[in-house]
């Protein structure tokens, strides 16, 4: 075969990486989209044992393909105080060990299933009357990708096993494993998926393209760089939830780091891993989170301890600085712009709003006196807020706007009305009854906390889809936003007559907590239905919205 041009090469590998980064991707939307609450459930329940949550967090990452998607959904729970540290600790640990199995499964090369993949994927996809039906093909589709990115990368690299250029760079990593340790980490956080890194640095080692010592460094740099992906991602979550993080990128990377050094200076065989270059690399990788996990799960609960001494509660520096509005006075001038501020602050509104979500819950559990005056205080910050953009949106009506910015301001102002809503249920309503409970000094019955917890937990995807509906304006999501309103309009009736079933059964918790439990059944589906009128106005202009329901067209 003719060596390729050096142009030509990097072209075809650089879409061959593409390809794989993208349809790893594919898979894991597919999985939220058709899965991700009951999957959300799955990892909440699974907290009480430290063990069924690392075996949780496994195969919630072999299923999105990812570690660092399970770490996000963790984070959540533990910001929220849904699940202790240890366990979400516990979870992202077994998410890392799931992330070296899927890998594993990944590099199983068989001709037929190509073809088989893509034309059940596509079919499903297609035909698929039910959204979870089409998802699944979307996933499907996904992995037939995912081998046809290998082959390419298979096929691109072939004719560098005889290159002395490429065997000379190739051969300077081999030796240089620091190198080889950096480079991997970087390429893993570049392309946000340490699955998909490790994927190709094991193929071009299978092609003979890159040695094993490198190869071997790399991965274990790809370790450090998928682990510090969540850690960038947290940045902004409450202090609770950057702990478990941080304690992930520690033990992880860390531990990669230590491997690396021991590798090093002692010079261990390898090839006890398997019967190949390939096969060595890749076993590592699934040993190095296999023995982390077994080692570390055992001791989850000092490392947390340790985390929240090394990383205290700190006073915020910019706490005393006054909240600056998006609402620009100078702006009012220019309509477009205006309304780009209108905007802004309405989704801010929306982000005090869904902090205030994942702070109330917890109190129906645990009163707090703290928490509860902040949820007030920032009920009363989303009041000031929204009655301000009803001003600025009333004072850009003054002009004169054309028929697309008139419509605009009217969705804007009419959103952020249906926000406030959702905040007065939280502050004044779930904030009241979990009052109640402490000062009755009532809980619920055990079925009854889970249903409303995962009943909550559903609100609160809602709530950020709904925000990303604001952002991006993406109809697909918007039509996804309106679908989940009806979902949880009927899980919420389902709910109120498995509590009046209890009740007939005369469970004493039951009994106790009963106004209090359909109230909140109540308030928090009106959150639900607030948050989803965000979808309409997109849904409206793209003509999948009929008078009161989805278009046939739209609802697929």
């Amino acid at each position: 075969m003719d060596t390729p041009s050096p142009l030509l090469f990097v072209l075809h590998v650089a879409g061959a990486a593409a390809l794989l980064i993208w349809a790893v991707r594919l898979v894991r939307t597919g999985v939220e989209r058709a899965f991700s609450v009951p999957l959300r459930r799955w990892l909440r329940r699974s907290s009480d044992s430290r063990l069924m949550a690392s075996g949780t967090g496994a195969a919630a990452a072999v299923m999105l393909q990812s570690s660092t998607a399970v770490a996000i959904l963790v984070t959540n729970f533990a910001a929220s105080g849904t699940i202790v540290a240890s366990a979400a600790l516990a979870m992202m640990l077994g998410a890392d060990l799931g992330s070296a199995v899927v890998a594993q499964i990944l590099l199983v090369r068989q001709s037929w299933l190509v073809p088989v993949l893509l034309l059940a994927g596509v079919a499903l996809f297609l035909r698929g009357q039910e959204r979870r039906v089409r998802q699944i093909g979307r996933i499907l589709i996904g992995l037939s990708l995912i081998f046809v990115s290998l082959d390419m990368i298979r096929v691109a690299t072939d004719p560098l096993r005889d290159s002395s250029g490429m065997a000379a760079a190739m051969g300077y990593l081999g030796r240089d494993l620091l190198t080889s340790f950096a480079l991997g980490a970087v390429f893993a956080w570049v392309v946000h998926s340490s699955v998909a890194a490790v994927l190709l640095f094991v193929t071009l080692v299978l092609q003979g393209v890159m040695p094993m010592p490198a190869a071997v460094a790399m991965v274990l740099g790809a370790n450090l760089g998928g682990s510090f992906i969540a850690y960038v991602l947290t940045l902004a979550q409450p202090l609770e939830a950057r702990r478990v993080v941080v304690a992930n990128l520690a033990l992880r990377g860390g531990g990669a780091a230590l491997v690396l050094g021991a590798i090093i200076l002692f010079n261990p065989p390898l090839e006890w891993l398997g019967a190949s270059s390939a096969r060595v690399v890749i076993n590592l990788h699934l040993a190095f989170n296999l023995l982390l996990a077994v080692l570390l799960i055992p001791l989850v609960g000092p490392v947390t301890r340790a985390a929240t001494a090394l990383m205290p509660p700190k006073a915020d520096p910019a706490g005393a600085l006054v909240r600056v509005s998006a609402l620009d006075p100078v702006a009012l001038d220019t309509p477009d712009r205006a309304m780009a501020c209108a905007a802004r602050e309405v989704l801010r509104i929306g982000e005090e709003i869904e902090t205030m979500l994942r702070s109330v819950i917890g109190m129906y559990q645990t009163w707090d006196d703290a928490t509860a005056a902040a949820i007030e205080l920032q009920e009363k910050a989303v009041d000031r807020m929204h009655f301000e953009t009803k001003l600025y949106l009333a004072q850009i009506n003054r002009g004169q706007l054309d028929e697309a910015t008139a419509r605009r301001s009217m969705e804007l102002s009419t959103i952020a009305i249906n926000l406030e809503a959702a905040g007065d249920a939280i502050a004044r309503s779930m904030l009241g009854l979990a009052r109640r409970m402490h000062v009755s000094g009532v809980a619920f019955s055990e079925p009854g906390w889970r249903e409303i917890c995962d009943f909550h937990d559903r609100v609160l995807s809602n709530v950020q889809l709904a925000l990303n509906v604001l952002m991006t304006l993406e109809p697909d999501a918007a039509r996804e936003l309106v679908a989940e309103k009806e979902a949880v309009r009927e899980i919420e009736q389902a709910l109120q007559r498995s509590h009046l079933g209890r009740l007939r059964q005369g469970l004493a918790e039951s009994i106790e907590t009963s106004n209090i439990h359909q109230e909140t059944l109540r308030a928090l589906k009106t959150v639900n239905t607030s948050f989803s009128m965000v979808a309409y106005p997109i849904l409206a202009e793209s003509g999948d919205l009929l008078s009161s329901r989805l278009s046939s067209g739209g609802a697929r």
